[in-house]
């Protein structure tokens, strides 16, 4: 049996050879356009890959019943818009807490504490980015000028890495890097009412 939303679909468990492929199935279906799939359940148990196609190891005859939830696109964007200014906040506390380290000489920690902060800004312009490209209307003068402000500093802060100048890269941090996470946080909550503005029209 394969439930979808709460309705039990026309297709069969047992046609499938494995969970990945009964997934990639339910995802081409016409009713799936613009939705994406948020829980699995497999004999209604929670599943979510450990590793990458581990669905495909999953063989459909031990399974008796799939159930797949799903949302439309628009739904998680504002959700995940919401998230945004939380993410901007936790920039903060991580370049608050690296430049701390590096004035106290602990470099080893800062450097690790560092390179989290960085993966994680970079995560989070890139699902900005891709957000304002499906969502956004507006200013991309002044989205275009503020990324070049961060590129700018990220390649400052490089420049302080690689002469291990401890002092300026705590500088950065706080007197820099800490007032544009508050700008991104600005524009986040933009992002996330020009979504809501959208998905209700």
């Amino acid at each position: 049996m394969i439930i979808i939303d709460g309705n039990e679909s026309v297709k069969s468990i047992s046609t499938f050879e494995n969970l990945e492929q009964a997934l990639t199935s339910i995802m081409r279906d016409e009713e799936m356009e613009g939705r994406v799939i948020t829980d699995v359940l497999v004999n209604d148990e929670a599943f979510s890959e450990i590793y990458p196609h581990q669905a495909e190891d999953i063989t459909c005859d031990a399974i008796s019943r799939l159930e797949v939830r799903s949302v439309p696109n628009s739904e998680l964007a504002v959700d995940i818009a919401g998230e945004m200014g939380k993410v901007t906040l936790m920039m903060e506390h991580g370049a608050r807490q690296v430049a701390r380290l590096f004035r106290e000489a602990s470099d080893t920690d800062a450097l690790e504490l560092l390179q989290d902060l960085l993966d994680v800004t970079r995560d989070f312009m890139n699902m900005l980015g891709d957000l304002r490209g499906r969502y956004a209307e507006g200013d991309s003068d002044a989205f275009a000028e503020k990324t070049e402000k961060l590129s700018n500093l990220i390649s400052e802060m490089s420049d302080g890495l690689e002469n291990e100048d401890w002092i300026l890269l705590s500088d950065l941090l706080e007197y820099e890097f800490l007032p544009i996470c508050a700008e991104w946080r600005e524009v986040s909550e933009q992002l996330r009412q020009q979504i809501i503005q959208r998905v209700a029209q």
